[in-house]
């Protein structure tokens, strides 16, 4: 865990990239947010508004829409687990109930 703050792709760049590179080579490219632009071949971050009053092209729009889309399912799963996972820290109960009360607050699609 670093002790200061670094820009995400700065981080990534130091611990994943090279894994997320091997995957686009294999056909699973990576979804991430503009945080990540400029990441490099199979990292699909959404596209810039141009400068001046130009506005983005229609496809261009679509792709960004697209890329919400698919990014909001996993989004909205993380905040939610991070969320419970702060009330999961102060449970007292055995660690095989744990488990089963870890797996009721995961959303319905995670459940094994």
């Amino acid at each position: 865990m670093r002790k200061f703050a670094v820009h995400d792709l700065t981080a990534a760049r130091a611990q994943v990239l090279g894994t997320l590179y091997a995957a686009a080579a294999r056909g699973l490219p990576t979804l991430a947010d503009s945080g990540y632009d400029g990441a490099d071949i199979g990292i699909h971050t959404p596209i810039k508004q141009p400068g001046g009053n130009q506005i983005l092209s229609p496809d261009n729009r679509t792709h960004n829409r697209l890329l919400r889309a698919l990014r909001c399912p996993g989004e909205r799963g993380f905040a939610l687990l991070k969320g419970r996972w702060r009330t999961l820290q102060h449970i007292t109960a055995s660690p095989s109930r744990t488990g089963d009360i870890a797996r009721g607050t995961c959303p319905h699609p995670l459940r094994a």
